[in-house]
């Protein structure tokens, strides 16, 4: 079967790979080169095993600082926006517990098949992509926040995650770089399981595969639309002409809700802006195992010789802007919990559109009123690497089905 596949950041390339092996011909398209939307200077963790949504109960003592603190990690910016007006209606109707414990469930079952699909990618491709199987520490600062984490785990465990609290004693055991931290943490929630990787690297890696195996790339290509005709998609209308096929996949991310509205439809993704830095290290400084700073809503990476940092979480629209006080509160991040780990000369900063639905639940597979031929694989939000394989699968057999 001929199939196009809209968008090459990994959602959009894992789909690619996903079919590839299955025998399809496959064309991806993409505005601009692999990897170079949220996928590229994204948090690095996959986090298969500890996956709690952003939409949860406790967002709604919260909401006074999100809206007026200038300094919050979670940040929302009201604006004159009907799909930002709708979509965090929609977000605050699931931060309640009974639509969080479903939403933790699906992403859990998802996320072991995708770590089912990215170890099969790793001995397809063995991409060059600085993976690490350290395992990963969440840091929590007090004794209430660590005590919802014992809440989450209960119901993860009960799913099947392993993973369990540690004192702030065990967090340094496991991660000696800690140590000068010590004063801020209550305890922990280390699950020995959880990996990285640089999701850029394995983006390009998988072009440079996919690319030798025939799969024909419009890379720096737009898409402007759909030629539907009774009741199916006949071409895809690009920047470089009309692209046919039997059937095609929507990867594009953030601008998935723009081309859904031109099918008459609405799909919930709004961009969930975040922000990275990627710094050189001292080896013996910087930590191996990937660590979660809760508090600060910041999460650190090993990546060979580098540490990736990232955090923050805004809606505030599609804005690439990068502003200097974002950069420097990962640097101060970095510095408090690392102090370090490295000289910070060369900073890398980045920012990305996560595509983000209101529950945390991607879209993946057909949807109702769509044509019958057009599946959808997006909305992942922050967990788009950690996803991508599992959600490539579900596309591949949605498509056979």
């Amino acid at each position: 079967m001929r199939v196009c596949v809209m968008g090459a950041g990994i959602v959009g390339l894992a789909t690619a790979w996903q079919l590839e092996r299955q025998g399809h011909a496959v064309t991806v398209v993409d505005r601009a080169q692999a990897g170079a939307g949220a996928s590229g200077g994204n948090g690095a963790q996959l986090s298969y095993s500890y996956v709690q949504p952003l939409a949860d109960p406790a967002i709604w003592r919260q909401l006074p600082k999100l809206l007026l603190s200038p300094a919050s990690p979670l940040k929302l910016r009201p604006q004159l926006d009907p799909l930002q007006w709708r979509w965090g209606v929609e977000f605050l109707a699931a931060c309640n517990a009974g639509t969080s414990r479903r939403s933790t469930a699906e992403l859990l079952a998802l996320a072991a098949d995708s770590r089912a699909g990215f170890e099969a990618m790793r001995a397809d491709v063995a991409p060059d992509c600085d993976f690490s199987a350290t395992g990963k520490l969440v840091l929590y600062s007090s004794a209430a926040s660590l005590a919802g984490a014992e809440r989450q785990i209960a119901l993860q465990r009960a799913l099947g995650s392993v993973q369990r609290l540690v004192s702030a004693d065990e967090c340094i055991a496991i991660e000696p770089a800690l140590a000068g931290y010590r004063a801020h943490i209550a305890g922990a929630v280390h699950t020995p399981s959880e990996c990285a990787a640089d999701c850029l690297k394995v983006c390009q890696e998988l072009l440079r595969v996919l690319h030798a195996r025939g799969v024909h790339f419009l890379l720096d290509t737009d898409v402007r639309g759909f030629d539907v005709r009774a009741g199916r998609v006949a071409a895809v209308q690009t920047s470089a002409g009309d692209v046919a096929a039997d059937a095609f996949v929507l990867a594009l991310g953030t601008a998935s809700h723009r081309f859904g509205r031109q099918l008459g439809m609405y799909l919930p993704v709004y961009p969930l802006k975040g922000y990275s830095i990627t710094v050189e290290v001292d080896d013996i400084a910087a930590p191996r195992v990937s660590v979660t700073d809760s508090a600060r809503k910041v999460v650190f990476a090993r990546l060979g010789s580098r540490l990736r940092v990232a955090g923050m979480a805004e809606l505030v629209g599609q804005d690439e802007r990068i502003p200097a006080g974002r950069i420097e509160a990962l640097v101060a991040a970095t510095r408090a919990v690392f102090p370090q780990a490295s000289r910070f000369d060369v900073l890398n900063p980045w920012t990305g559109m996560r595509p983000a639905t209101p529950t945390g639940l991607p879209i993946i597979g057909r949807r109702p009123g769509a044509p019958a031929n057009l599946l959808f694989n997006t909305g992942h939000g922050a967990l788009g690497f950690t996803l991508a394989f599992g959600s490539a699968r579900r596309v591949e057999a949605a498509l056979a089905a």
